[in-house]
């Protein structure tokens, strides 16, 4: 697909991160622009920087976990426009505190905006799309979708965001439809994911606190991310997947060698196996003892004195 004046791309989590590059990259190949986010305040400076490419911009605060707002989100676009032509399906959050003790809203939150934006956005924009006259949609999965081992709420919608994303290829495939597919599975990108509680939302009550086991997993999840790719590197291979009308869209290749092997032992029906090593963290053990020696501290400054 060929973009350029005329185009018209929606992006959700366009405020920040990935969905800020490719809002940018997608307004530098002449498209019009359409930035969806929670944030107001991030969102208009958004705006600013991606509308000094010279096209036209429209922004819309969208929490994309409801449907509502979603649909909401795709009736001002065609308002707006007339038509739509690229969706990036990208808003994502991190979760926060501890999936099995804690309480069930991180599992609702994350669920929310990774799994249920996803859904929603595929299903308020794909009729939109082909009488459009065709376009592509790109779903913003993780490497965290082929290899779980980061936090079971965002492994789990992240194989759902993959897992539906090749289900809706294969859709649009046999009925023919004008639509290619992208599914993004990024490694460590320069993002705030890792700060993506602070737009926690109200209605669930009071953002769980993390553990001193979590805060040391969390350092190193800052740090690896820090070092990580550009946003605007990942935007590139976006641009160039629409292009050449590609399915996959892996930033980070090396990663692949751990979920291949992965993928292996599954065969075999071996008990699941974390590897030692993992790209950007320091040796499994070493985080595990890490861990463990901040929660007994943890534990010891909680206990009562003798």
């Amino acid at each position: 697909m060929e973009l350029g004046p005329g185009k018209v791309a929606v992006v959700t989590g366009a405020a920040s991160g990935i969905g800020l590059a490719l809002a940018n990259a997608f307004a530098a190949a002449g498209c019009s622009v359409v930035l969806a986010d929670i944030d107001q305040a991030a969102l208009d400076g958004a705006a600013a920087e991606v509308g000094a490419h010279g096209v036209d911009t429209l922004t819309v605060v969208t929490d994309v976990s409801k449907i509502e707002a979603v649909d909401a989100l795709a009736a001002a676009t065609i308002e707006r426009f007339g038509a739509v032509h690229i969706v990036c399906n990208n808003a994502g959050v991190g979760g926060a505190g501890d999936p099995w003790l804690g309480g069930i809203e991180t599992w609702e939150w994350v669920i929310g905006v990774n799994l249920w934006g996803v859904v929603h956005g595929v299903r308020a924009f794909l009729p939109h799309i082909v009488m459009s006259g065709g376009g592509h949609i790109v779903n913003t999965a993780s490497m965290a979708g082929l290899y779980p081992g980061f936090a079971a709420p965002y492994d789990a919608t992240k194989h759902a965001v993959v897992a539906l994303t090749e289900s809706l290829y294969s859709t649009v495939q046999a009925a023919q439809l004008p639509v290619g597919v992208s599914c993004l599975c990024p490694g460590w990108v320069r993002t705030g994911i890792a700060e993506s509680d602070r737009n926690w939302p109200a209605e669930l009550g009071a953002a769980p606190e993390r553990t001193a086991g979590q805060e040391v997993s969390l350092g190193y999840l800052r740090r690896a991310i820090d070092e990580g790719m550009p946003p605007a590197a990942v935007a590139d291979l976006v641009v160039a997947a629409i292009h050449d009308d590609r399915f996959w869209v892996f930033p980070h290749p090396e990663w692949l060698e751990i979920a291949m092997e992965r993928f292996h032992s599954i065969g075999e029906g071996a008990n699941p196996s974390p590897p030692e090593e993992f790209p950007g963290m320091p040796p499994r053990s070493q985080m595990l003892a890490e861990v463990m020696a901040a929660m007994m501290a943890e534990a010891e400054q909680q206990s009562p004195a003798d």
